[in-house]
Order: structure tokens, then sequence, then C-alpha cells
């Protein structure tokens, strides 16, 4: 609370940037809505100029990150105009790659920037075809269904004669695969209700989960509905009726919400303590024998393993002890208070960021359906419950809205002028995991093993990143500046000199979500509401809308007109929302006409889902598994699968098992004893708000905090405040302490999305002076079958920085 009266304090009261210093205290207001990632906003402006937000009264618990969206819209970090990288502009395509990061950047035109984007698009596309092109952009921009950078570029590019693109996310990239698989259905199937949980589940266990800090964000508009849930479910545990576990090697958030018990495993072996947690099931006779034979396949295969018939190890408690750091005797009691409770598991997606990740899920859907309480109440699991800000609450009847589509891919005839560009070649098929990347520009003509297929990688002349900060979302920091210094072009847009601005030739300067007009719903899951986002300023600088960038760029081509479609950015708002008026006549739902609607600027679905307070996951498989059978070629839980085990994969054999981690602290070494783990931060969204008047409150130092265990902290002479030189086979990087019981002993830890500070830009192998711990972690594969990101992999060695620390320099603009 005193942080959050010193935010409300300081976002009102201390100007947010050089750019409103002048300000005065005006007197011509009005009030608009607008929206974000964290939530539904009414915006107050003032002469033309953002003053202060505050939630719109739906939103159930509004997070501390609204106090900072003045601060970010007008931060010195803005691109405020086109830029071209000097060398670049001066040799363009045969400029010097290792100059980016290094150089200056020219502020050029609009006219001029979309012309060298044209030429330099027509020549990849004449010269290579569209395998020379890559538009896998990907990261979380602003909110809209039409300002969708990503899809607006893949939009405009088909136009062009196609793109290279990608599949999966670094959210998820091992969990889309294997719940597919195993239970039939995507990881977001529809979860049994936290009203549901809260009334008739006994034991609650977390697994690598933080749901009360991950569902402050939501991809569309979050209304915060799940938080009606979880304080249900800590009423139920202050009345003693429902407990709750923590498996992790942190205390989190929701621990101390929840006054959960935290079993702290090391870091990457959780597999191994639910494999001898089946194993004590089985051998004490506690599984539901019926369940596994009336509702799954491939049980035998999966005991022959644990039981040690197919490789002579038992994988029982004592075996999983030594691995998992838990004592054997916490393991059978863990194991029989959730047989003989009513139990819900709630793994997060951490489970599958770790090195073979499409393990974990599927030996919490092994574990849960050997317990036989799926599609009971309170019972079973749910994978994504801290995926967004409404899983579990109960949904209202309401209606989505479309967003703009990526189109076909056309070929491209120019046919004007000296330009005789024709681009026959057809549309590439070269699509990557997403996390693949720098493998790709690395080892172009390489193939991969992905999900029982083959992908080849295509050799890029071309990126155009539109919304994301790759140089914050990817593994190995250098490693991935090796593979940025390849392709001929790179292009980035985006409101704000990430690094990923830093390290490209061209930076367009994209507005923020006040500055322009869409529309969004609120709430995917919980089905809450619609919401106008209404440009309450003009944009900053000579920023534009996403879609106003690529409407000039397709004009370029002579294609303005496919890609508008004649309309406007309210135009298509229009669009969108008639198009959700026909569904709502379908559910009895009168939504206003659009321009009533757009006047108030939102609509709140009111009438709540019957029964769904107290809806159950899989309860209709489970009542009739033959009429309502999976989505899996057998139709019910696939324990073992024989399409998985097909593949031949040496490193994921179509069951839940426990593989050794490239790097844990069972192969630590004197050079890095510690595991560096790496959850989603407080006050951030990933990398999206460091740049704001929230550091006040959480940096230390000017840095990215480390937890520290206080034993490994006395061991190296470190106290609070300290600045601490953290160190991987990959990189370095500069924290600031936070010594802390919360964490395990010999485990450290570093949130995700600081922006990366290099102290020689653009050097590969320069240490990060303000915390990017991504430049730590390991870009490798979780497996063959999906090719996720292994983040949570890493180990590192911490020491006292003793030197002159280092200036940041990140959040000032880089040389003009």
């Amino acid at each position: 609370m005193q942080r959050r009266n010193f935010l409300k304090g300081m976002a009102l009261g201390v100007t947010a940037a050089p750019m409103l210093s002048s300000a005065k205290i005006l007197s011509n207001s009005k009030k608009v809505t607008t929206a974000t990632h964290w939530g539904p906003l009414e915006a107050t402006i003032e002469d033309g100029k953002l003053t202060e937000v505050e939630p719109l009264s739906f939103d159930s618990n509004p997070p501390l990150m609204n106090k900072a969206v003045r601060s970010r819209t007008y931060d010195e970090t803005r691109v405020l105009y086109p830029y071209v990288r000097e060398g670049f502009l001066k040799d363009r395509h045969k400029s010097d790659t290792t100059m980016r990061g290094k150089d200056k950047f020219v502020r050029v035109s609009w006219e001029k920037v979309n012309q060298i984007i044209y030429e330099e698009i027509a020549r990849c596309q004449r010269d290579f075809g569209p395998e020379s092109i890559y538009a896998g952009s990907y990261g979380w921009f602003g909110i809209g269904n039409l300002n969708n950078p990503q899809t607006l570029l893949k939009r405009m590019l088909n136009l062009t004669g196609g793109f290279v693109d990608s599949k999966g996310t670094y959210s998820t990239g091992a969990i889309s695969v294997v719940t597919p698989i195993v239970m039939g259905t995507n990881h977001y199937f529809r979860h049994t209700s936290l009203d549901n949980i809260a009334k008739h589940t006994q034991t609650l266990v977390l697994i690598g989960c933080d749901l009360v800090r991950t569902t402050q964000i939501n991809w569309d508009v979050p209304a915060h509905k799940s938080y009606d849930g979880f304080v249900k479910i800590k009423n139920s545990v202050k009345e003693g009726k429902l407990k709750v576990i923590s498996i992790n090697p942190l205390r989190t958030d929701s621990d101390k919400f929840f006054d959960a018990k935290n079993i702290k495993i090391i870091p990457n072996t959780d597999v191994a303590l639910m494999v001898a947690m089946c194993y004590h099931l089985y051998e004490t006779g506690l599984y539901d024998k019926n369940f596994i034979e009336r509702y799954t396949v491939g049980f035998d295969k999966f005991k022959d393993y644990f039981t040690g018939k197919s490789d002579g190890v038992k994988k029982d408690p004592a075996w999983a002890s030594k691995i998992t750091g838990i004592s054997e005797k916490e393991i059978k009691e863990l194991t029989q208070t959730m047989a003989k409770t009513t139990t819900m598991i709630m793994p997060g997606w951490s489970l599958q960021r770790q090195d073979h990740g499409e393990m974990g899920n599927w030996a919490v859907f092994t574990l849960t359906a050997m317990l036989g309480q799926i599609g009971k109440n309170g019972g079973g699991c749910g994978a994504s419950y801290h995926g967004d800000g409404n899983v579990g609450s109960t949904e209202r009847v309401g209606v989505s809205i479309p967003g703009i589509t990526v189109g076909k891919p056309m070929t491209y005839n120019a046919g004007t002028g000296n330009d005789t560009s024709s681009f026959e070649q057809s549309f590439s098929n070269k699509a990557i995991p997403v996390a693949k990347i720098s493998d790709m520009l690395l080892n172009p003509g390489k193939s991969i093993d992905y999900n029982g297929t083959k992908v080849e990688f295509a050799d890029i002349k071309l990126i155009y990143w539109a919304g994301g900060n790759p140089m914050h979302h990817h593994q190995d920091r250098n490693k991935m500046i090796k593979a940025w210094q390849k392709p001929e072009v790179i292009i980035n847009q985006d409101p704000y000199w990430t690094a990923s601005s830093r390290m490209a030739d061209i930076v367009l300067p994209a507005c923020t979500e006040i500055e322009r007009d869409d529309i969004s719903v609120v709430g995917s899951e919980s089905k809450t509401g619609l919401i106008a986002l209404k440009k309450g300023i003009e944009p900053v600088g000579e920023s534009k809308a996403d879609y106003d960038i690529f409407t000039d760029i397709a004009d370029k081509f002579g294609r303005k007109d496919l890609f508008t479609e004649g309309r406007d950015a309210k135009g298509w708002a229009k669009y969108f929302y008639e198009q959700a008026m026909e569904q709502a006549v379908a559910k009895g739902i009168e939504l206003p006409k659009f321009e009533a609607f757009w006047e108030k600027g939102y609509y709140e679905f009111t009438k709540m889902e019957q029964g769904g307070d107290d809806y159950v996951a899989f309860k209709e498989f489970v009542e009739d598994p033959i009429e309502n059978q999976l989505g899996t070629p057998s139709g019910r839980i696939e324990i073992f699968s024989k399409k998985v085990a097909s593949y031949g994969y040496d490193d994921c054999e179509g069951y839940a098992k426990f593989y050794e981690p490239a790097e844990w602290l069972g192969n630590a070494t004197k050079d890095f004893p510690y595991h560096l783990i790496s959850p989603h931060p407080r006050h951030r969204l990933h990398s999206q708000l460091n740049n704001t008047i929230l550091r006040k409150v959480y940096e230390v130092n000017e840095r990215e905090p480390i937890l520290i265990n206080p034993e490994n902290a006395k061991e190296k002479g470190i106290v609070d405040g300290d600045l601490v030189l953290v160190s991987s086979k990959r990189g370095k990087i500069l924290c600031g302490a936070v010594v802390t019981d919360d964490v395990r002993k010999d485990v450290v830890c570093v949130a995700e999305g600081a922006w990366y500070d290099p102290q020689d830009p653009g050097e590969i192998g320069s240490m990060c002076v303000h915390g990017d711990v991504n430049v730590l972690t390991i870009d490798k594969g979780t497996s063959k079958l999906a090719q996720g990101n292994i983040s949570h992999t890493a180990l590192v060695n911490i020491e006292k920085f003793t030197g002159t620390a280092p200036k940041i320099k990140v959040f000032s603009k880089p040389k003009m």
C-alpha cells in the first residue's frame, strides 16, 4: 500500500519526461476510454496532453502498472521520427552489419524512409523470393484488434509476394504442442471455475505457478475477474477448508497471498518428483485403477518406466529425493495427501520453459489421471489458470470481436515506370518454431526436427519486426547479436528506443494506444465487455499508428486499396463491431448502435452464463467417454502416445520421463554453482514499462534485482544493495542484490524483461550493465518435439562487483 500511494503521488505530481517539463495546469479537459494489456482505462486529456488514467469500474483488481501509462507516453525513449542507421543510409544492403548498435542514427522524412523500405523489400522479393524475408514478428504489442502490428505486417508483405513466418510462442512453446497430444485440446481448454475450486477443492497444488502475479496481464484487455475467485479461495483457506501447497524454488506472490506451504524443489526436477509420486500411488494402491482403464491409454508403457522394468531403475520417492532435494518422507506425504483429498493441480508455464519442457505438463496430466479426479467437482488440473486475468472466472453471455486478417499471399508486378519487377515465386512454407530465430539466421539450409516434421531454415536477407522486442525475448543475447549481423536489412517498428530498435538499420516510430482509434474485447475468457480505444492525443513527434505506417508502404506497391479495403481506423472499428452485433442477435443480446457505443466508450455484459460458476472441466468426457471423446487419436487421455513414439526422438519417447537437463544443480561446477530462474516481473509486462517511473519501485542501484539466499550471500560477502556480477557460459550482467530466504539455497532469481544495456553497444560478449537475464540463458530447444525455449535452465556464478558502476545508457536516446 505504501508503494501504491507513493506511485500515485509520483505519477500525478512528478514530470514524466522532458517533453512535459513546461506543462501548465490547464482547464480544457476531456475524458476518453482506452486500454492496455493490463486493463481498461479512462484517460484525462488536458489541452491535448495526457495527464491521468484511472481504471474503469468493471476492472476487479487494477494493477499498479496503470500508474505508468502517462510516464511511458512521454518518456525520453520514445522514437519521435523515422531514423536510418548512418552506414546503411550510405551503403544500403551492402553496409557493414557489425556496426548495428554502434552507428549513429540519421533522421529522415517519412517519404524517404518509405521509399527505402519499398526498394529493399522489392529487391529481396525480386532477387531472392519470399524465403528471404522474415516477418515472424513476435511480442506484446499495443492492444487493439486493428493495430496488431504483426498481423498488419504480414498483411502488407502478403501483397508483395510473401514471407517466412514463425509458429508457436515463447510463452507456450512446449505446452501448445504437448497438450493436444495428451488431452486432445489446447492448453487454454475451459478450466474448472475458481468458484467450484473454492467450494470443493481440499488441496490446491501450484507447480511452478504464480497466478496472482501473472494474471495481471492478458493478450486482450483483462478485467481481472480471476481475482474475485482468488479471494474466495483465500477465504476457504482461512476457514480451514482448503490447503494450498506450492512446489517452487521461490516463495512467490501467490504463496504469500494464499498462505501456501512452499516446497522448495531443485529447479528443473519437477518431472522426477511427479514420476515418483505416480510410482508411490501405484505401489500403495492409491491410484484410481478404474479411471486409468476407462479413460486413458498407454499406462502400461509408463508403468514399465516408473517401476524400472524398462531400464532397471525404480523411480520411487528415494530416487526422486536425490534429484529434487525433497525428502523421501515429504514426497510420500504429499502423494498421500493428494490421493486422499479432493485435489486440483495448477502447473505454471515455467514447467515447459525448461530443458525437455514437454515432459512437465505430460507428467501433470499423467499424475492427475492416476489420482482419478478429472471431471469431478474441485479435482483435476488446469494448465493455464495463470495465463491471464480471466481464466476460471465465471463466464458472461457475451460476444467476441474479429480482427484484421493477414490475407493471402499474392504475386506482385509493379509494371510502372522503369520498375519491371515481377515476383512470381510461391509463398514460403519455411515457418520456424519461434524460438529458433538465431539458429535460422546462423544456419541457412539446415533442417531440424519439429513435431514429426522437418523444418528447413531459410536464408534470410531482410527482417521486418513490428511490435515486440526480440532483443529481450530471445535467449543467449550474444549469440543473437551474432545472428543479427547476418541479414542485409533489419527494420524495427516500435514506439521506443529498445535494444531491438538500436540494433536495426531502419527505425519507424509507432504510436501508443492513446494516440489512435481502435476497439477490443475486455476479458477474452470472462467475456466482460467491449471497449473503444479512442484517440485522446495527437501522436507524439511524427509517430504514426501501425495501420497508417503499413498503409503508406502498401501504397508504395500500388496496393493501398487492397490493404485498407477502403476503411480508416474508425471504419474498421465500426466494421468489427457490426460483426459482433450479428453474434449478439443470435445470443439475445441487444448491443447499442456503433455510434452510441463509441460515444460511451465501452459496453459491459452483465448476464452470467447459467451454471458457469460451477463449471467442471472434462465433466462430459468423464460422464460418457464414448459420446464425448477427446481429440486424441484414441479419444482418451494418452499417457503414452504411439504417434510421438513413432517419431523416434531420443529426447521425447512418448510418455512423461525425466531427462537430465543441460544445466542444473545436479551437474553444477565450481565455476557455475548456482541455478538461475527468471520469472515474470511484478511491475512490467515483459520489457514493457521498464522505461517508466515504476523502475523507482523495484530497481536496486539502478539495476534489475537479483534474489539471493542468505547462506549464498554470506558465502560471497554480498549484502542488500550491493552490485552483483552474474555470469554464465554465455555472458555477464550486473544486478542489484536482494538477500532473502524467499529463494532456495543455491538458486538465484532475476526477473525477465530488463532492457538490454551493453557496456560496449553492438559488441558480442559485452557485459549488460542493467540486468537483461537473457544474456545468461541457453538458446536450445526443449526437444525435437516442440523446440520451445528453455529459459529456466541455466547455471551461473555470482560475485560482489567492486569496480566503478557503469552508467546506465539505455534510457537515453542513442547517438543521433
